[in-house]
């Protein structure tokens, strides 16, 4: 194929990928009840997280925050905002499966047996980081924040567009966060990282490990930060173990 062909064929990937974006956004448009029912659902008090940590703790998880709109239109651009997220996220490996038929031709049969185990492993991962902050990291540090008062003067008038892009930044981040081991394996691949300097440098990783959860939730007790911190720790251990089996299986 010449250039244009390729460019041509790249061009047809790209609007399959935006017309199935689209129908999934459009859908997820129309159930704007079930579909902020879940966006909303780490403000409430009932939450799962909440009550699996009332349960742990014998604390109760009791406490109230209501968001606000502030601008005319926000409110119907915050649900058009979702929609779209929730629909990529939705097409999300159907687009993954048209860019790898679009690449894979041009690849050796090894090179494509890699492309699919560090794409299918990358969106695994990623998805569980998007879970884990959903469930875990994002309800603990929105009800810290949200909650938080220098004065009993002051209340907190939380707006919703703060709400949406902390949850959607978070959940982008920790999904980064979480390709770690996939990233490292195919570093060793291409022979840049070993096993044995993540190891020299294990407590290193660990300091950076703390302070990276501690700008991820600036909650202050170390609790918080614990639940945040030893699933980036373990995924950094993950990382050295995927490493020294790539050296071992060549």
């Amino acid at each position: 194929m010449t250039f244009w062909e390729h460019l041509d064929e790249l061009r047809g990937c790209l609007v399959r990928i935006v017309i199935a974006t689209l129908v999934a956004a459009v859908a997820a448009f129309f159930f704007k009840d079930l579909l902020f029912s879940v966006v909303l659902a780490p403000k409430e008090c009932d939450f799962v997280t909440y009550r699996l940590f009332e349960r742990l703790s014998g604390h109760s998880a009791n406490f109230s925050v209501d968001l606000i709109n502030v601008d005319i239109a926000q409110q119907f651009i915050t649900h058009m905002r979702v929609a779209l997220w929730i629909g990529l996220l939705a097409v999300s490996p159907y687009v993954l499966y048209v860019l790898f038929g679009f690449v894979s031709p041009a690849l050796y049969k090894n090179e494509r047996r890699y492309a699919v185990r560090a794409v299918g492993g990358g969106y695994l991962m990623f998805m569980l980081g998007v879970a884990l902050n959903y469930f875990v990291i994002f309800p603990l540090t929105f009800r810290f924040l949200g909650t938080y008062q220098v004065s009993s003067e002051v209340t907190n008038m939380i707006s919703l567009t703060s709400y949406i892009s902390m949850l959607l930044t978070m959940s982008l981040i920790m999904g980064v966060v979480f390709e770690l081991p996939v990233v490292s394996w195919l570093l060793a691949k291409m022979g840049v990282l070993k096993a044995a300097p993540m190891k020299k440098y294990r407590r290193h990783a660990v300091v950076t490990i703390l302070i990276v959860s501690a700008i991820i939730t600036p909650t202050g007790d170390v609790f918080t930060l614990s639940i945040v911190a030893l699933p980036i720790y373990l995924l950094y251990e993950l990382s050295i173990m995927v490493v020294a089996r790539s050296a071992v299986n060549g």
